[in-house]
């Protein structure tokens, strides 16, 4: 209203003849249409009847309550009665001569409601009929015009009907209302419940276009190939028939979590000029028993009606998953039963040309058999992490709506993200711009990313967080000697800075640019392992006994040797043996792949490894005792250094040389951020300290 009466001081006032036009006109231009009927207003206006007529009779005529001495001390002794009426033998209502109903006005005032003329006046409650008979024969004994009760039998057939099909009426509309939830939560739509069984996939066709294309994947190119390629075979399928050759029945992405499966059949969506069928896997579940199956049957009836076109599952695991494996032994599982009936309807007995599956998971392992197989998913495209070059890319698309600086490069942060996920970079881009505006600046610089990626990484910064100086020292030199192994060792991976402010759950933190390898050796493992011990051995070498803080790298460590022992048959006493399932089918097993003396074996193979490590640890650090102290005194007084850090007080790697000619003529980039880390640097230096 507000904004109508604005306009209508702006607007010039309408000609005298006709003072309502430019009213009108107004309100027919904010309102074009009336609001929305709604079902509630039909339950609210019943409500509102119920209580008017409820409030109606409460309030209509009625007689006056009284008590039987009032009624034998002044009406019957004042002959005022004209009659008495008992009813139901349980009240009697007293009608007063109309000569003397001036006498009752003063009571009559007094009530809520005015009895009517004609009567009854009052009433009152009798006992029984024998005593209020002989009570009034009493009480009329002098009077000469003696007046007997008349009797009369009255029914409530408004309340009797009420409390007789009532209950029933309300039980089977609480059934309604109920099931109405309940389908409208299950898609019911029109028809309500029984249309419970009905697909709940969204149907995206010329009338409803998907704007995302595949220009808006980036990276992914092996993966975009395969589905171009189906995409393709939908818009020219002569193309490919006249050499003989069939179209996919369908495709299953599979990957880690956000690398990008949906986007791509988003992508599809948006490409593809045919019904595009879009469901989550638990749309399929439901509380009723069949409605899986049933749900199943109506989605490839529906296609099969459009076809041409692609039906879409995301997190097909939720219905997919091996049958027998469910904990719930011996119970009809519903999952089971869609499952049944999707693999009957994907590649059964009857056959469906022109209907093709993409689906997508993150647990490929747990799906089952006979949904893998040929006919039914074809084709199995594995969406990895993206790499330096996917990384690039992804930044590319990310980077576009924000406002950069000029210090800012696509392949530094390509460099510094590594085993980051498309997810992961979008969130990258959003912080830092937000990290930019906190920090009132004009435009997100190279900085504001670093601080992102730390954010996203180790958590947030904690600098209140009360740590008493034994502590911070204990911390200081705990992670100066992970940095300090880690630059030392050939195979561990490259350090970018150390820090000792609190982030997230963890009191210090060292960050590492891991190299992007396919396969690890041993010897790799044994540096890493040796690296991650080097804040415990630390700790004992310097104050001669250990804390609690490397309970994370223990952890760590401790599942690597596993892994080397069991999985990666790195161990000469247990052999090249691998005890892995890849499959996933023995989720359930109740037994080990092994005896319980390999077990026992490799519970010695592992201690051997990681106490090996650990002495090499402390050998290595009393080796460079002096610049260890050094670092730790530099962390203490800075509270974060970088890798110039430590080359200068350990000199260049020896390694670094020939990594970065494995990187493709990367010396030039790292003489470029050699002098913005240096800044960065001196930056935390002046201010409080921050990571960077």
């Amino acid at each position: 209203m507000a904004e109508i009466n604005k306009n209508k001081k702006q607007t010039p006032p309408p000609p005298p003849n006709n003072p309502f036009m430019g009213n009108s006109k107004k309100t027919d231009n904010k309102n074009p249409k009336g609001p929305k009927f709604n079902a509630y207003w039909v339950y609210g206006l019943i409500a509102v009847v119920f209580i008017g007529v409820q409030y109606y009779l409460s309030t209509s005529s009625s007689p006056v309550e009284t008590n039987w001495s009032e009624v034998k001390s002044t009406m019957l002794a004042n002959n005022d009665i004209e009659r008495i009426v008992v009813v139901n033998e349980k009240k009697a209502n007293i009608y007063i001569k109309k000569n003397s109903l001036q006498k009752y006005e003063p009571q009559f005032n007094e009530t809520y409601s005015k009895p009517a003329e004609d009567g009854p006046h009052f009433t009152f409650t009798i006992g029984s009929v024998e005593t209020f008979e002989r009570n009034l024969r009493e009480a009329q004994e002098s009077t000469a015009d003696e007046i007997l009760p008349e009797y009369k039998e009255e029914r409530n057939w408004a309340g009797e009907l009420l409390w007789t099909v009532g209950p029933f009426v309300l039980i089977i509309l609480l059934w309604l209302w109920i099931f109405r939830r309940m389908s409208r939560g299950a898609g019911g739509g029109a028809g309500g419940i029984f249309n419970v069984g009905k697909s709940q996939a969204k149907i995206f066709d010329k009338d409803q276009k998907v704007t995302t294309s595949f220009k808006d994947v980036a990276g992914l190119a092996e993966a975009k190939q395969e589905i171009e390629e189906i995409v393709e075979f939908l818009r020219n399928p002569a193309k490919f028939t006249k050499l003989g050759g069939k179209i996919p029945k369908g495709a299953l992405l599979v990957g880690p979590p956000g690398t990008g499966k949906t986007l791509l059949a988003r992508a599809v969506a948006g490409e593809a000029s045919v019904p595009f069928f879009s469901m989550s896997g638990s749309d399929f579940v439901e509380m009723f028993v069949g409605v899986g199956a049933s749900r199943v049957r109506d989605l490839f009836k529906q296609a099969k009606e459009k076809a041409p076109c692609i039906i879409f599952i995301d997190e097909i695991d939720a219905i997919g998953r091996a049958r027998g494996k469910n904990s719930n032994f011996g119970s009809n599982d519903e999952r089971e039963n869609t499952l049944n009936q999707l693999l009957t309807e994907m590649d059964g007995f009857d056959t469906n040309s022109g209907v093709i599956i993409l689906a997508a998971t993150n647990r490929a392992d747990v799906l089952d058999r006979a949904l893998m197989r040929a006919g039914r998913f074809d084709r199995q495209i594995h969406v990895e992490l993206p790499d330096l070059k996917e990384r690039a890319e992804i930044f590319k698309v990310h980077l576009r709506p924000l406002k950069l600086g000029d210090d800012v490069k696509v392949d530094f942060l390509a460099k510094q993200t590594p085993g980051f996920s498309g997810a992961d970079i979008a969130n990258v881009c959003n912080e830092s711009a937000l990290i930019a505006a906190r920090k009132t600046r004009e435009a997100v610089t190279k900085q504001d990313f670093l601080d992102a990626v730390d954010r996203i990484i180790g958590g947030l910064e904690k600098k209140n967080k009360i740590i008493s100086k034994d502590e911070k020292k204990t911390i200081a030199y705990h992670e100066a000697g992970h940095a300090t192994i880690s630059w030392l060792l050939e195979h561990a991976h490259p350090l970018v800075k150390v820090t000792i402010v609190p982030r997230g759950k963890a009191l210090g933190a060292a960050w590492y640019l891991p190299e992007e390898r396919s396969i690890t050796t041993k010897d790799q493992l044994l540096d890493e392992m040796c690296s991650a011990l080097g804040g415990r051995a630390a700790e004992q070498l310097i104050f001669g006994r250990v804390s609690s803080g490397a309970q994370n790298d223990l952890e760590k460590v401790t599942k690597q040797a596993y892994a080397m022992v069991s999985y990666f048959g790195m161990s000469e006493k247990v052999g090249n043996v691998s005890y892995y399932d890849s499959s996933g089918q023995s989720d359930y097993a109740f037994t080990k792949p092994y005896s319980e003396k390999t077990a026992e074996l490799i519970d010695e193979e592992v201690k051997i490894l990681i106490d090996g490590q650990y002495q090499r640890a402390k050998k290595v650090l009393e080796k460079h005792a002096e610049g260890h102290q050094k670092l730790a005194e530099q962390l203490l007084e800075r509270e974060v250094i970088f890798s110039e850090d430590l080359e200068h007080i350990f000199g260049k790697r020896p390694w670094d040389k020939k990594l970065l000619e494995n990187e493709n003529g990367q010396d030039q980039t790292k003489k470029e951020e050699s002098p913005e880390k240096t800044e960065n640097k001196e930056e935390n230096t002046e201010s409080k300290p921050v990571s960077a």
